[in-house]
């Protein structure tokens, strides 16, 4: 199985009174995520599933793939590392899995599925990183990182 995750773009700071589900991206973060969208596109399968944060941040950086997605309350900001597993079906699905989430939830599931050890890894904006289940150990393989500073 493949799990691909793609932290959300640049976002804007929440303003008072605005929940952070809210925060829209900003220019820069529109500009990311139409980066990131062209580089996946070239590499994800037809079949790949999508799912992603119910927060707008989250929902604008996977518009810019141009595919259906799927939102899923696993994903919100602060999820657990076991939700998000479960809610892509670590290591059992049968179809390559896109999720866009959050910090720190994505370097921790990175942390966790790469050295079985959840620990606070970094994840930047608008970044991929490309895991791959071992049936053997069934830990993760890191087959990419990409920033949308290298493309």
């Amino acid at each position: 199985m493949d799990l691909i995750l793609w932290r959300h773009a640049d976002a804007h700071p929440m303003l008072d009174g605005q929940s952070d589900l809210e925060r829209p991206l900003t220019p820069k973060g529109e500009r990311q995520a139409k980066s990131m969208a062209a580089w996946l596109n070239q590499r994800l399968t037809r079949s790949t599933q999508v799912l992603v944060s119910p927060a707008m941040r989250t929902q604008e950086t996977a518009r810019a793939l141009g595919r259906s997605f799927k939102t899923s309350a696993a994903l919100q900001p602060l999820a657990s590392v076991d939700n998000l597993l479960v809610a892509v079906h670590w290591p059992a699905s049968d179809e390559p899995v896109l999720v866009v989430g959050h910090q720190p939830t994505v370097g921790l599931v990175a942390s966790q599925l790469l050295s079985g050890i959840s620990q606070p890894w970094h994840v930047k904006k608008a970044a991929v990183w490309w895991l791959r289940s071992c049936e053997r150990s069934g830990q993760g393989t890191l087959l990419a990182v990409q920033a949308v500073d290298f493309l």
